[in-house]
């Protein structure tokens, strides 16, 4: 048995007994320390990288590692198997990707799209209203004469004041009635769910003069990062937003090597309390203290998450996903309450979740569909969400066609060397100097630099291209000998963003020629699935009259740059709305309009799914889109020149 200590640089220590011959990450993932492992332990990312400060661990050589690296006691942990006591010293980046909590408003194209579509939704006959409802009611008093039992004259006033058929009432809230009845003279306030004919109460409570305000949450579970916003059910008004990673990345970056891991022993379980325990009831904590109110206040969650996340949240084994012909156990999952998932909110409080289409097109996107209204327009409209899963939806109001995607983490940061989130220092925009070649960037909240968010990859990947650093195929050219430029002893290139020694800096932001690779992949996967599903239509992408481009890729999205890199089709700049997180939008709306969540059910099942990878021209299509911007500039007419 040997001692592990872990030490987060400037944060805290951990300590345990390693098994014997434990592998260090899954040592690491037991202490409920992160490590960043967006290949869950494959030695295939080179993002698990530790310092060994003191002891020894059995590691093997990788590319990943250099020599002077190696000098240092720095190894991969999923690489080295622990065979002594061991201090290690862990990057904080990693830890504070997931464990770091932004608190935001929502941002000016979240904003607006929010309130252009849930007008027109009125305009078009929705209630503006949610189904949660309190009222403040006087039940007569029992006598000897009227002995009706405390829930039948709850039921009876129900029916005859307030036009309900039936009320449905669990067994906890029972409990309360006889108590709360008498504390005020049968003066009470009942929180309810108004379904139709039946009224489902949540809670009931002594009246105290005013009704009170109610709370819900929109929570967009997605499998990076993780975002919800707290809403005052009274007003509608969304009180506070916040996010964080997905804390499951400990257990790989995309939702295949999270299926892999879901079959080890403990594995789906380890996952599950991940995104429950430390994601979904880490916001919610936080956003109930900076708000100042209680979890009890809480009484509906909508949320929505890919097929992969709706599975793990329920703990339900979604091997099958990724095997033909890959198949859900479910897909439109009942409303159910809150703490049956172990979501900490009020005991009575309801979840529901936004019914998927098929394995690889969730919930995320009929919830976003809602959000981005193509079902009610006449006009060819599409929405291309661009997360860890490309997924996109084309059509109008008499038909809607999808599709999906694998385009890995690369559009929020994952799996790229200093890749993060949109986070505080985040590098969202870049440009570069043709003459010098000098890079000027800009970072979320104009702190220093952390790291490079999807945008400002873009935009940095466009920017080389553009002055000549990179070909077509993104290598750096050999001939150029500039101090921003390096190439490491397997000969893979650098160009320096950010660096400790010419910039003074406090860290080196850097891409490689393997991060662009991983980039130009995953946009040429994006490509393909846009050019494929309007081909499968005999349809010309020029027939699009509007795109809403979705994803945590950044708030400053640059969609001339998107074009130029071949990642979005080469149509008028105009035609393009960057609207931010659709999916957490379409749980609002869903929230605050009486009918949002039925007519969310109404999508996902007027949706149909093609799926790509037996489609027999996809994998053409997307080796010819691996190229920047592509290898037929035919479909990229403005750039031909």
């Amino acid at each position: 048995m040997n001692k592990v200590r872990f030490k987060i640089k400037g944060k805290r220590a951990v300590e345990l007994v390693a098994r014997d011959d434990e592998n260090l990450l899954e040592a690491a993932r037991r202490a409920g320390v992160m490590i960043d492992s967006p290949c869950s332990g494959n030695a295939t990312c080179g993002k698990c990288k530790v310092k060994i400060e003191s002891g020894h661990v059995k590691t093997e050589k990788n590319r990943h590692i250099s020599e002077d690296e190696a000098a240092q006691g720095i190894v991969l942990a999923c690489n080295s198997t622990i065979i002594d006591d061991i201090e290690v010293d862990v990057p904080d980046l990693a830890s504070s990707f997931v464990n770091e909590m932004q608190i935001t408003d929502l941002s000016n194209n979240e904003n607006k799209n929010i309130k252009y579509v849930r007008k027109k939704m009125i305009r078009e006959g929705m209630t503006n209203a949610s189904r949660l409802w309190s009222e403040i009611i006087q039940l007569p008093c029992p006598t000897i004469e009227d002995s009706s039992a405390d829930e039948e004259r709850l039921k009876l006033y129900f029916k005859h004041n307030l036009g309900y058929e039936d009320i449905a009432i669990s067994l906890n809230v029972i409990k309360k009635l006889p108590d709360v009845f008498r504390k005020n003279d049968f003066l009470i306030e009942v929180v309810y769910l108004k379904r139709r004919e039946i009224a489902e109460i949540l809670d009931v409570k002594p009246a105290n003069g005013e009704k009170t305000v109610l709370y819900g949450i929109a929570l967009d579970i997605g499998t990076t990062s993780v975002s919800a916003c707290l809403v005052d059910m009274n007003s509608n008004e969304i009180l506070t937003k916040a996010s964080m990673g997905n804390a499951q990345v400990k257990y790989g970056a995309d939702v295949i090597n999270r299926i892999v891991y879901s079959e080890k022993p403990g594995g789906l379980e380890n996952l599950r309390r991940a995104i429950v325990d430390e994601s979904i009831n880490g916001l919610i904590e936080k956003m109930v203290k900076t708000v100042g109110i209680t979890k009890e206040d809480i009484y509906e969650v909508c949320a929505a998450g890919n097929t992969t996340m709706n599975h793990l949240l329920l703990g339900v084994n979604p091997d099958y996903l990724r095997r033909e012909p890959f198949i859900p156990a479910i897909n439109d999952i009942p409303e159910m309450k809150c703490a049956d998932l172990g979501i900490h909110v009020n005991p009575e409080g309801k979840i529901y979740l936004a019914p998927s289409v098929a394995s690889y097109v969730g919930g995320d996107i009929t919830a976003g569909l809602f959000a981005v209204p193509v079902w009610m327009r006449e006009d060819f409209t599409m929405l291309v969400d661009l997360g860890t899963n490309g997924e996109i939806v084309f059509g109008n109001k008499d038909f809607l066609m999808t599709c999906a995607c694998s385009a890995g983490p690369a559009f929020e940061g994952g799996e790229i060397s200093c890749g993060t989130r949109a986070v505080p220092g985040a590098i969202e925009q870049v440009t570069i100097n043709d003459g010098d070649l000098r890079p000027f960037y800009k970072t979320i909240g104009l702190e220093s630099p952390v790291g490079i968010c999807g945008s400002g990859i873009i935009d940095l990947i466009c920017e080389m291209k553009r002055t000549g650093i990179i070909d077509g195929k993104g290598r750096i050219d050999r001939s150029l000998n500039h101090p921003r430029i390096k190439f490491d002893e397997y000969g893979i290139g650098q160009y320096y963003l950010y660096s400790k020694e010419l910039d003074n800096g406090s860290k080196d932001v850097y891409i490689t020629e393997i991060d662009i690779d991983s980039f130009i992949k995953a946009k040429g996967a994006v490509f393909s699935a846009i050019y494929t599903l309007m081909e499968s239509l005999d349809m010309s992408i020029d027939i699009l009259q509007n795109v809403y481009v979705a994803g945590g890729i950044g708030t400053n999205l640059d969609i001339e740059n998107a074009i130029a890199l071949g990642m979005l089709p080469d149509i008028p700049v105009d035609k393009y709305y960057y609207i931010g997180n659709s999916s957490m939008q379409g749980c609002y709306l869903a929230l605050t309009l009486t009918e949002g969540k039925d007519k969310i059910r109404e999508i996902s099942q007027n949706m149909t799914y093609m799926e790509l990878s037996v489609y027999p021209s996809y994998m053409d299509e997307f080796i010819s889109a691996c190229f920047i911007p592509h290898t037929n500039m035919n479909l990229f007419p403005s750039l031909k020149q």
